[in-house]
């Protein structure tokens, strides 16, 4: 019975490296899926799943207009499994597309996100598969600090921590930072150099 799964952790948990793992897994045994990716993510290029590490998939871009549920029912044969990157910048509708896609189709559906944004805000996609996701997984990493979990994102500006602004700003190491509760509220009182890319 197909299940709908979302896998949450915070800035450079390996998200990514992960979702491209499960899609290698699947390929591997002759099963194919479908990658999808939203079209807000433009650090690599729109369409593409990229990790840290240098990993790269082809993925089909989706944005608010469109019918996920549409687009995989026309899939012909079947995938065996649907994977989603970016999985917070999915809206209600999205997710609900998701679900039906699950329950409907019987197709496993795996969301890859942010749980919460740089205010410790929920993001809407990542909102409804809290409420709507079967199995739900975090995906853990440490704090840049200390040795704690990361829980929470700091968004850097010029070296320091920035609390307010708009919700999506794309970025990666250079814009910002994993860090536990503590380090949310506190962060170390000397400037900030975010992570260097490689």
């Amino acid at each position: 019975m197909a299940q709908l799964y979302f896998r949450y952790g915070t800035m450079n948990s390996g998200k990514s490296i992960e979702i491209l793992k499960v899609a290698y897994n699947y390929e591997e045994q002759g099963k194919p899926v479908v990658l999808l990716t939203s079209r807000l993510d433009d650090r690599d290029e729109v369409g593409y799943i990229s990790s840290r590490i240098g990993m790269r998939r082809k993925a089909y871009p989706i944005g608010n207009d469109t019918d996920i549920f549409d687009y995989i029912d026309d899939i012909s044969p079947r995938p065996y499994c649907v994977l989603i990157d970016e999985a917070q910048f999915l809206t209600r509708a999205n997710v609900y597309d998701l679900a039906r896609i699950v329950d409907e189709l019987d197709i496993p559906v795996m969301a890859f996100g942010l749980k919460n944004d740089f205010q410790n805000n929920l993001f809407e996609g990542s909102k409804y598969l809290l409420l709507l996701s079967d199995k739900i997984e975090e995906i853990k990493t440490i704090c840049h600090y200390c040795s704690r979990k990361a829980t929470m994102v700091l968004r850097m500006e010029d070296g320091e921590p920035v609390y307010e602004g708009v919700q999506v700003q794309i970025g990666g190491h250079e814009s910002y930072i994993s860090v536990c509760r503590k380090h949310w509220f506190n962060p170390p009182r000397e400037r900030i150099v975010p992570l260097k890319q490689n």
